[in-house]
């Protein structure tokens, strides 16, 4: 009897390696422009968004494209992606606006866990602009949330033990990451929206033009003193679900993987 071959994740090549480190680079300038602009610059995210759309879209289409060439994956793998995204997009609906409450972010790291990071960071860019369509929340934060979103599904790639790391421990581990990456998504997106609202109060405001040290400091006041609640709400969901049905959706997300066979060599042979 032929044993199981185990589902790894997918593994970044070096193509798909440099379009994630530009989005990456472009995604860092994006957020934090505003705190080195002098107060007379007059620009604003509202005014960026469109742009940092513009240029998102080609690039998730060629981290794809990259992981494609380097891996020989074929229309399978963009098949699962789709699926996954419209899932996660389903899921995002049914705790908005409830403290917090957005189950798709337990979806998003068992799935970066079992895709890989280059694959998690489409598939969380995607969920996000699939879910902003479903729910009509388009407006100049989306390429923002696609980022954000992103980076949070493929640091669950990138965690260890992706081979040898299973059962409780492994869950323990997502858990971890799921709650203190449930913060961090909330706190980078703080950041978006806190540079647009000015004249809050003295400590809490964003000062343009002001030492980033402090505005750095009224920035942490800022997000303590309005969304800590609500992302102690994700954080505390994410870890719920993740140790109560992680370890069925893992099993589920590897069988499905090691059924496509995404990085199986092909092979034309006589009949």
């Amino acid at each position: 009897m032929t044993p199981t071959r185990p589902a790894r994740p997918l593994r970044i090549g070096p193509r798909a390696a440099a379009a994630l480190l530009l989005v990456t680079l472009i995604g860092i300038a994006a957020f934090g422009w505003p705190l080195l602009a002098d107060r007379q610059s007059g620009l604003a995210h509202s005014q960026d968004a469109p742009w940092l759309f513009a240029g998102l879209l080609p690039l998730l289409v060629a981290v794809v494209v990259a992981t494609i060439a380097d891996q020989g994956m074929d229309a399978k793998a963009v098949a699962m992606l789709g699926v996954l995204a419209a899932v996660g997009a389903a899921l995002r609906p049914l705790g908005a606006g409830t403290a917090g409450l957005e189950p798709m972010f337990f979806l998003m790291v068992l799935s970066g866990r079992v895709l890989g990071p280059g694959f998690g960071f489409v598939l969380g860019s995607v969920t996000m602009f699939a879910s902003a369509l479903l729910t009509g929340g388009v407006g100049p934060w989306m390429p923002f949330q696609m980022l954000a979103m992103g980076w949070f599904s493929l640091g669950a790639g990138l965690l260890p033990g992706a081979m040898g790391l299973r059962g409780r421990a492994e869950l323990l581990m997502l858990a971890a990451y799921g709650f203190v990456g449930s913060f961090a998504y909330g706190t980078i997106m703080n950041l978006q929206g806190w540079v647009l609202l000015q004249g809050m109060g003295q400590g809490i405001s964003f000062h343009p033009g002001d030492p980033v040290p402090a505005n750095l400091a009224r920035f942490a006041a800022y997000c303590v003193a309005t969304s800590l609640g609500w992302d102690l709400g994700r954080a505390v969901l994410t870890v719920v679900l993740t140790l109560t049905i992680g370890g069925t959706l893992l099993k589920a997300l590897r069988r499905a993987v090691r059924k496509a066979a995404f990085e199986a060599p092909v092979s034309f042979g006589s009949r």
